[in-house]
């Protein structure tokens, strides 16, 4: 479909989480005044709790920094598209070796002050109930309001389900150092994470308590679809006695000071925040009980005291069937501009929500001054996210940025290191050249 220009710069964002932010802050910065739509703080969903913009509802880890993963690969890129999420990361980062993460209050309190100032975006707390008719980003998230997810569903038709969960957060004075030691896995970057290390005695209690605990029922639903990408720990450890000693709980790349040996088995914990008080238990997404958590967890060594700031929760989370509803563009097909952008597209994790904002706002903007969407590049990471979520696919599902989706390059290499430092590399660039022309 040949895009529309619109008579007027002007344009809504609903929604004022990590992608809609960034789609109100492209429109924004190219000129377009923006009408940004958020029902915080008079109304939240099940799983936010913060008053202010782009909340963290799940980790407070953005992932790995390194150019050569999928994960830093994408952020160089959305650095290139003027991205306000990363931008807002780095100034808010707390340790965490190799990744980027954040102080999640810190974090959100910058992007709403950044969002509240622009002299382009005027924001308006209130819940939007009705199907905008033009010049839109929806950016609502995979916790759309109920009434407003009820229209897009009887405007739209069938949206795919799933359900994600959050893990519990602890203080640091709390967790019993005599037990747990300081490091990163083969020692990449700082000292960054609190790893509790397991005997098999100690790990073979630990597994036993956790497929047996009682988990909080999910009264709204029949039908349980988890996403892979945030499997509940319990739901995982079901599937066999070593699924989480390989998963969250994998021991490589780590010693215990008290044996000089790789532990059986380790948990670690991650800085909450940058004055590191609180600690996340990583991996550890959990539907379990609360007095359950604090049962089982306590198993943990080093954890048999541990304080909880937060417990771990699990909520709905939905998804367009977006192959059959958007194009490349992230414009909803036969619409007069309305974009979507985000989890609910189908891109899975915090920066890929935030790239899919950054492109919808960017396209919609370019419709508006008569120019004709972004052409990425398919060896980016952000145009390969895009291609996954416009693609005719029976079977679609949501996907987080990972090497898999992009092209191999033109000579082999057998180095996997340097196999995907070349890619992200030639992506990186082909993305450059694409924005100079």
């Amino acid at each position: 479909m040949k895009p529309r220009a619109a008579a007027t710069m002007r344009a809504d964002v609903i929604g004022a989480g990590l992608a809609g932010c960034e789609a109100a802050w492209a429109l924004a910065n190219r000129g377009v005044d923006v009408t940004l739509y958020e029902m915080k703080p008079s109304k939240k969903s099940p799983a936010h709790r913060y008053n202010g913009f782009a909340e963290l509802v799940c980790s407070n880890s953005l992932k790995a920094s390194r150019v050569g993963s999928a994960a830093g690969m994408l952020k160089e890129e959305m650095r290139i598209l003027g991205s306000l999420i990363i931008e807002a990361a780095e100034a808010t980062a707390v340790e965490a070796g190799g990744a980027l993460a954040v102080n999640r209050t810190d974090f959100s309190d910058y992007i709403t002050a950044k969002i509240r100032s622009h002299p382009h975006i005027t924001v308006v707390e209130r819940e939007v109930t009705a199907f905008p008719e033009k010049n839109t980003v929806i950016a609502t998230g995979p916790l759309t309001s109920e009434p407003f997810a009820d229209v897009i569903y009887e405007k739209l038709g069938k949206a795919l389900s799933f359900y994600d969960a959050a893990a519990p957060i602890i203080t640091a004075e709390s967790i019993d150092m005599s037990k747990a030691f300081f490091a990163s896995r083969y020692d990449k970057g700082g000292a960054d994470y609190i790893n509790c290390p397991f005997s098999r005695e100690e790990y073979e209690v630990f597994y036993n308590a956790l497929v047996t605990a009682e988990t909080a029922p999910l009264h709204e639903f029949e039908d349980l679809t988890v996403y892979e990408g945030c499997m509940p720990v319990e739901v995982l450890a079901k599937r066999g006695a070593d699924s989480v000693r390989y998963g969250c709980m994998k021991p490589v790349g780590l010693t215990d000071p008290r044996t000089g040996h790789r532990p059986y088995a380790a948990v670690q914990l991650r800085k909450e925040n940058r004055e590191g008080t609180l600690y996340n238990i990583v991996g550890f997404q959990t539907n379990l009980k609360f007095g359950e958590q604090k049962r089982v967890f306590g198993l943990i060594p080093g954890l048999e005291n541990a304080e909880f700031m937060r417990y771990g929760v699990m909520h709905r989370n939905t998804f367009l069937n977006s192959p059959s509803l958007l194009d490349s563009s992230s414009m909803l097909r036969g619409s007069e501009n309305i974009f979507f952008a985000g989890q609910m597209t189908g891109v899975e994790g915090y920066t890929e929500s935030a790239a899919n904002g950054i492109i919808a706002g960017t396209n919609l903007a370019r419709i508006l001054q008569g120019q004709a969407p972004l052409a990425l590049p398919a060896t980016s990471m952000t145009g390969a996210l895009m291609k996954h979520i416009s693609t005719e696919n029976e079977n679609f599902q949501p996907m987080g940025a990972n090497m898999g989706i992009l092209p191999e390059p033109d000579t082999h290499i057998k180095n996997k290191q340097e196999r995907y430092e070349a890619i992200a590399m030639r992506g990186i660039n082909d993305l450059k050249e694409m924005i100079a022309r």
